[in-house]
């Protein structure tokens, strides 16, 4: 589950981030909406699948991006109305997306963004409609 970061506000979502735990929660509250989440996980693993198949394919890593990227931002873009992660922090929004691709194979994502919802500062919960 998630924690708020040691010495963290209650301002979860507009702080300007010093670390990866306290960026993880604004990562959990754009990505509230199940359907971006997926598209994050089809686009994560298909950009893993690229990066395999390089030793076979070089080009493929060039569409690693393209693949990760481009179903990511149709999620942010078209179902949460929001703006990317990737365009303020790529190396923390890089390791979110990694580290939610994980809770999601494992069952656990669900309850972390229930649990984000428990601490946010705001009402969170028409968002994900």
């Amino acid at each position: 589950m998630w924690r708020r970061a040691a010495g963290a506000t209650n301002d979860l979502v507009t702080s300007a981030p010093t670390s990866f735990a306290e960026f993880w929660p604004y990562y959990v509250s754009q990505h509230l909406n199940p359907v971006n989440r997926w598209l994050h996980f089809v686009g994560t693993t298909g950009a893993m699948a690229c990066v395999a198949a390089t030793p076979f394919f070089p080009p493929a890593l060039a569409a690693a991006p393209v693949v990760g990227y481009g179903l990511s931002w149709i999620g942010h873009l078209a179902i949460e109305k929001n703006k990317p992660a990737t365009w303020g922090n790529p190396l923390w929004s890089l390791r979110g997306d990694l580290k939610m691709w994980s809770l999601m194979v494992r069952g656990k994502m669900n309850a972390e963004v229930e649990s984000y919802r428990q601490v946010a500062p705001v009402d969170v919960s028409a968002e994900a409609a």
